[in-house]
């Protein structure tokens, strides 16, 4: 695992409509205030380890403010929690695919482009 062995903590989607199993390329949740809610605590629990409390990164790892709102920001998110990040042999991200349901995943998107901040 990047950065220590951390094990992920389950987030809880309770009172998310369920997408399906299909990725879908645009997040559903976007502007959702029960989405948003639930990826403050995803992210929080899971992310903020090494992209930093309200996602203003310490130095470890990207500062995902930054991360471009809406289907660009999309791919380029979710292309990362799900399969993470290897340079040279080194895993700097762990891939989330099978530890985070899709809906989690997507509410933790939600919650990034509610704390975007433009370059």
């Amino acid at each position: 695992m990047a950065h220590g062995d951390v094990t992920p903590q389950p987030v809880d989607t309770a009172g998310l409509k369920p997408v399906g199993t299909a990725w879908l390329k645009s997040n559903p949740y976007r502007g959702d205030k029960t989405a948003i809610h639930i990826g403050a605590s995803g992210y929080n629990q899971n992310c903020a380890r090494c992209h930093g409390l309200e996602a203003e990164s310490g130095g470890i790892a990207p500062d995902l403010r930054y991360l471009p709102t809406g289907d660009e920001g999309d791919e380029i998110f979710l292309n990362r929690i799900r399969h993470g990040s290897t340079r040279d042999g080194r895993v700097y991200m762990p891939p989330f695919e099978g530890v985070f349901s899709q809906e989690a995943m997507w509410a933790i998107r939600a919650w990034l482009e509610s704390v975007h901040v433009n370059n």
